[in-house]
């Protein structure tokens, strides 16, 4: 997209999120009429014809019937399935995969990232999920935009963000493929080598601002380096790094491939892996011990398989032969760690497939073995727990955000209704009516 056209974008969002309409208040009281309501997936009762009371940003309390009072505003989702927002566990909100994109990490600043962040906030939030982890964005492109949304200032989902990834020198996560002189520049500080090193590479990114310590465990199918898809820390310093972040009050997630990389940093105490392609029987054993959660991404494992197979590929060599390595193994890994009883926490890598293509992740989850509902639990309960904000999102109660969503069919009977989302409310404030 060009850069003229995103300002056009973030300044419209800036319009309509400091300028309150009918459809853009989180103060007063609403009454919510939905048709049928899943308010809690981990029960997974779906009640008929309730009323969602809403003051202040917050349920209030979820009455029988289609209520409301003379000084409320009503919002007739009388016709429609209504769920708690959903939660995405991985995606890379300032970026979008295309074929400028390594030209793009040399010509865009961290203020294009944030005003292209913005745009793909809006559109995520508009798609249902109204709370998205970051996981590897630029310091301070996503720290701002998530701090923008928080204050109202931009519209966009919750954002949870890891701002840089723990990386090796030369690894996935660091610059590669440019120049030398280039890739030094281009470098973050997030790099290290060593247990010691890797310690203050976790505490540089919580003093920058991190909500969570993202690590690349192994190498990774989009850098652009021919150096595998195995472990590339040492024990010693995955090890460093778990302990740095729990130290620091943070969780500690991993990107990770090769099974030598699941199984060493499960073991080293983290607490989720996100891909996840090579897993076997022994990490299955380490994720059911430790209770960690495994975010399996399988849309980006299915775009880059479609990208790198396709007549139009934009990805360089050393991307594709791993793109056509590692895609077609994610579905058989998630059918195989569901099978298995790990805990699975949605999240699709938006950033790699198309921002706003999000909930295309279900129908793969179903592919993988799991029924809508646990499907749906992932995004939402489960996820919450795996984000820790359970307290927070994934469900619909009393004292919790108003968000919520609602579809036209039956998204239990068929899990692709989720794709055609109608209604999104976040925090009380409509985003989207259909």
């Amino acid at each position: 997209m060009r850069l003229s056209a995103i300002v056009g974008v973030f300044a419209t969002c800036l319009a309509i999120s400091v300028q309150p309409t009918a459809n853009a208040q989180e103060s007063g009281i609403t009454f919510v009429h939905a048709g049928r309501l899943l308010a809690d997936p981990a029960i997974g009762v779906v009640q008929r014809d309730k009323t969602v009371v809403i003051r202040d940003g917050r349920v209030v309390e979820i009455r029988d019937g289609f209520v409301s009072e003379a000084d409320g505003r009503v919002v007739d989702l009388s016709d429609r399935f209504v769920l708690p927002g959903l939660i995405d566990s991985h995606v890379h909100i300032t970026r979008q995969q295309n074929p400028n994109a390594r030209l793009m990490q040399v010509t865009d600043s961290e203020a294009d990232l944030a005003i292209a962040g913005a745009h793909f906030a809006r559109i995520t939030l508009e798609a249902g999920f109204t709370t998205v982890a970051d996981l590897g964005g630029d310091n301070n492109a996503i720290f701002a935009l998530r701090d923008g949304i928080a204050a109202g200032q931009v519209p966009g989902p919750r954002i949870i963000a890891s701002g840089r990834a723990v990386s090796i020198h030369g690894g996935h996560g660091d610059s590669n493929g440019y120049r030398d002189d280039i890739m030094h520049l281009l470098s973050p500080e997030s790099v290290c080598s060593g247990p010691e090193d890797c310690m203050r590479a976790v505490r540089t990114q919580v003093r920058a601002g991190a909500d969570v310590i993202k690590i690349t465990a192994t190498g990774g199918v989009l850098s652009n380096t021919a150096a595998g898809l195995a472990q590339q820390f040492t024990d010693a310093e995955l090890a460093a790094i778990v302990e740095a972040g729990h130290r620091m009050g943070r969780r500690v997630t991993a990107h990770a491939h090769g099974v030598d990389g699941v199984n060493a940093f499960l073991r080293a105490g983290g607490d989720s892996i996100e891909h996840g392609t090579y897993l076997d029987e022994e990490s299955i054993r380490l994720f059911r011990q430790s209770g960690a959660f495994l975010v399996p991404t399988l849309l980006a494992g299915d775009f880059v398989s479609r990208v790198a197979s396709s007549p139009d590929n934009f990805l360089t060599p050393a991307q594709t032969a791993k793109a056509l390595e590692a895609g077609p193994k994610m579905l058989d890994m998630a059918r195989r760690a569901h099978a298995g009883g790990v805990r699975i926490a949605f999240g699709t890598d938006s950033g790699v497939s198309a921002h706003g293509d999000n909930a295309q992740e279900f129908a793969l989850l179903v592919q993988a073995g799991m029924t809508p509902l646990e499907a749906i639990r992932s995004a939402t309960v489960v996820a919450a727990e795996h984000l820790g904000i359970e307290r927070e999102a994934g469900r619909l109660a009393p004292e919790f955000p108003a968000d919520l969503i609602a579809v036209g069919g039956d998204p239990l009977t068929d899990v692709t209704e989720l794709e055609r989302v109608r209604f999104v409310m976040r925090g009380g404030r409509i985003y989207r009516q259909d």
